[in-house]
C-alpha cells in the first residue's frame, strides 16, 4: 500500500488556544534536526549540538507519511485524530516551523523529512514571515478567500489572501470527504461563508497567499 501525505492536527490534545490577528502575528523560525522524545504536549528535537524542546496543542499541523491510514483508523475508533506519537517517531528527521511565545518554542507545523544533511548537522534558522490572521469568510472564489475581523480597539480588517493545490485545509469531516474523493476535497465543500477560520499565510510578491486555512467554528444553521 503506497503512503501518502497528510496534513493533521492533534484534537486530542486539551490545551487553549486563541485566535491571533493580523496585527500580532510573529515571524517564525525553522528548526531541523531529529526527534529525541514525544509525549501529549510536547516533543524534544536534537538540533545541532543541543535540544531544543517545542510545545504542541490540537492546532499543531502535522505532516508525514501514512498520515491518511491513521485518519482514517483513529476515525474508526470514535476518535478524532491520531497522537503524535501515532505518526512521528524517536530518531526520525523533522523540520519545525515554531514561534517564541511566553518562554517557550510553540511548534505551528511539523514536516516529517526523508533525510538530513550527509553530515548529520541541523540547523535552526529565520524562515520566510508566517503570519496567522482570524476572522469570519465573506466570501470564497476559485482561487481566493476573504475573511472580515477584529483588530482590537473597534477597529475592523478585511484580508483577501489566495488559494491554490497547495492550501491545506483543516475541518470536521475533512479527512472523510477527502478519502470520498480520492484524496483530496474541493476548497469550497470544507469551507463555507459565514465560517470562522484561521489562514496562516505568507506574503508571495503582492498577494498574500494562504499556506493553511483552519475552520474553528462552522457558521451558524437559519
Amino acid at each position: 500500500m503506497r503512503s501518502t501525505f497528510i496534513a493533521l492536527t492533534f484534537a486530542t490534545l486539551t490545551l487553549m488556544w486563541w485566535p491571533v490577528s493580523a496585527a500580532l502575528a510573529q515571524e517564525a523560525t525553522i528548526a531541523r534536526g531529529r526527534v529525541t522524545a514525544l509525549d501529549g504536549t510536547s516533543m524534544s528535537v536534537n538540533v545541532g549540538d543541543h535540544e531544543m524542546k517545542f510545545s504542541v496543542d490540537k492546532n499543531t499541523i502535522v505532516q508525514a507519511r501514512g498520515g491518511s491510514t491513521k485518519m482514517r483508523q483513529a476515525q474508526a475508533l470514535g476518535q478524532p485524530g491520531p497522537l503524535l506519537r501515532d505518526v512521528l517517531r524517536v530518531g526520525q528527521g523533522v523540520e519545525i516551523n515554531y514561534k517564541d511565545m511566553g518562554g517557550s518554542k510553540y511548534a505551528s507545523v511539523v514536516r516529517a523529512v526523508p533525510s538530513l544533511p550527509a553530515n548529520g548537522t541541523s540547523t535552526a534558522a529565520a524562515a520566510p514571515a508566517t503570519k496567522v490572521s482570524s476572522g469570519v469568510v465573506k466570501s470564497i472564489g476559485a482561487d481566493a478567500i476573504t475573511i472580515s475581523g477584529s483588530t482590537g480597539g473597534g477597529g475592523t480588517f478585511l484580508q483577501t489572501f489566495t488559494i491554490d493545490p497547495t492550501t491545506k485545509v483543516m475541518a470536521k469531516g475533512a479527512g472523510t470527504a477527502a478519502a470520498a474523493r480520492g484524496g483530496r476535497a474541493p476548497f469550497a465543500e470544507l469551507v463555507k461563508n459565514g465560517d470562522t477560520v484561521s489562514v496562516a499565510y505568507h506574503q508571495q510578491g503582492d498577494a498574500l497567499h494562504a499556506s493553511n486555512v483552519r475552520v474553528t467554528m462552522k457558521a451558524t444553521v437559519r
